[in-house]
């Protein structure tokens, strides 16, 4: 497949987005414009093919049912995904049962655009007899992209991350080495934004299966009606809208690695259907009357209690002891206060590269604000933070005025305290900001003189 020829019609009033978008697109090697209604969207198609349309569900003057309507009309074959916000996700399926070949929730993932675009651009390219599968495996680049679906990674997994120095991330790894190499089903528990996908990656990377796909589904965002197809797959006119047939995830991660995100927001339908693929390893497309056997390491995740769905009847106990044979609880930000500074200075080289900038660090104002922050989003709030600030920083260092307005109001320190635990206080500031004294200082709430009276106080080197 030649991805630079590729031209792709984006469809979206969103001026800001539609021009992000389409300098993105260029970057990854593919030609994209954009129209902002579906009358110009009408007038584009008719005058030139393209390869695939990426339309906002909701325009101006029509939405895309009315546009897949009018393109089948005309007898336009073009491949249309679906842009769309949550709340018109049953919208999406509708335009699926229309024809068009998947949909992308907003605010967009950028890699998970990507990956949609090249399943479906891979798939009309498929007419020479390779699988779907195949070409969808053989095509990616770069690391797993999100998708309310499914996204396939045939590891060689990019160790773009960074291992907290703190007891907590210390202990979080060291499990991860422990279970990796074993076939064991893993559950990772933990707040959103502590980085169970991270997890998940990099248990199939440290695996014998390594070598093999790493498919992702995110169970919150896959419609109960189509969850079976996506699972499973489905053959060719087996319901209305199955314009061809479809790899499922089982089958997309055979040998591999299925992960299963947000496992808890399945229906009590899926859950059984679930139940009885991995306990029979095997599978069955929906319309199909062949079974395949399958082989997968299942991980999967939740935000949420499972014990308390099962008690009040949400979740199956028998699924909860199938995918919890090994657990890992993901620690939240503010449990690793001391590799706050370590893990920013990550997210702002990777901001760096990302937006083209060459900043150089946080001044002692800011790196002050990013410790005292309880960062209730955890590591995606604090790299979005750090994305942010290096976009706005006018000078070498991010300053505490480019940082979030939230951060400004965290609460100042508690003053040191007259009794045993002023020491550990004092280790741990000394900890949380590498050895920078005046930081210390400044994240304790006492100025750097009384600071080094306290060391010498203490002994503390």
């Amino acid at each position: 497949m030649n991805e630079t020829r590729c031209d792709i019609l984006i469809v979206d009033d969103d001026i800001t987005l539609a021009l992000m978008l389409r300098t993105w697109l260029s970057k990854q090697g593919f030609g994209a414009e954009s129209v902002s209604t579906a009358e110009a969207a009408r007038r584009r198609l008719s005058e030139g093919a393209f390869r695939l349309v990426l339309c906002d569900m909701r325009l101006p003057d029509a939405d895309g049912t009315e546009l897949l309507e009018w393109m089948a009309a005309e007898g336009i074959a073009t491949p249309v995904i679906i842009m769309t916000g949550y709340a018109d996700i049953q919208n999406a399926v509708q335009c699926m049962k229309l024809g068009a070949r998947d949909y992308v929730a907003k605010p967009v993932n950028p890699e998970l655009l990507l990956q949609k675009i090249r399943e479906v651009l891979v798939a009309g390219e498929a007419a020479d007899g390779e699988t779907v599968r195949d070409a969808a495996q053989g095509s990616g680049r770069g690391s797993a992209a999100r998708t309310p679906a499914r996204r396939s990674q045939p590891q060689m997994q990019r160790r773009n991350y960074i291992e907290g120095r703190s007891d907590a991330a210390r202990k979080l790894y060291e499990h991860v080495r422990l279970v990796a190499p074993t076939n064991m089903s893993v559950l990772i528990t933990g707040a959103s934004g502590t980085g169970k996908e991270h997890i998940a990656q990099l248990i199939h990377s440290e695996s014998k299966r390594s070598g093999r796909p790493f498919v992702a589904v995110d169970c919150g965002s896959v419609p109960r009606e189509l969850a079976a197809s996506e699972f499973f797959g489905h053959v060719k006119g087996s319901f209305t809208g199955a314009v061809g047939d479809k790899t499922g995830a089982f089958m997309a991660a055979n040998g591999g690695t299925l992960f299963l995100d947000e496992i808890g927001n399945l229906s009590y339908e899926t859950q059984v259907q679930l139940l009885r693929a991995l306990q029979e390893r095997r599978i069955r497309p929906v319309g199909s009357n062949r079974e395949i056997d399958i082989d997968i390491r299942l991980v999967a995740a939740t935000n949420e209690e499972l014990e308390t769905a099962i008690a009040r009847g949400t979740f199956r106990a028998d699924l909860y002891h199938r995918i919890n044979q090994f657990a890992l609880r993901m620690p939240e930000l503010q449990q690793m206060r001391e590799d706050i500074p370590l893990y920013a200075d990550f997210f702002l080289d990777e901001a760096n590269r990302e937006l083209g900038r060459q900043i150089v660090g946080f001044d002692a104002a800011a790196s002050a604000l990013l410790l005292r922050y309880d960062w209730p989003g955890n590591l995606r709030q604090l790299r979005n933070a750090v994305m942010s600030a290096t976009l706005l920083a006018t000078g070498r260092y991010i300053t505490a005025r480019d940082l979030p307005a939230e951060l400004a109001g965290a609460p100042a320190p508690a003053p040191l305290r007259d009794r045993a635990g002023e020491e550990e206080q004092i280790r741990q500031a000394l900890a949380a900001t590498g050895g920078n004294k005046s930081q210390a200082a400044r994240l304790l709430g006492i100025d750097r003189k009384t600071l080094y009276n306290k060391l010498h106080l203490y002994h503390i080197e």
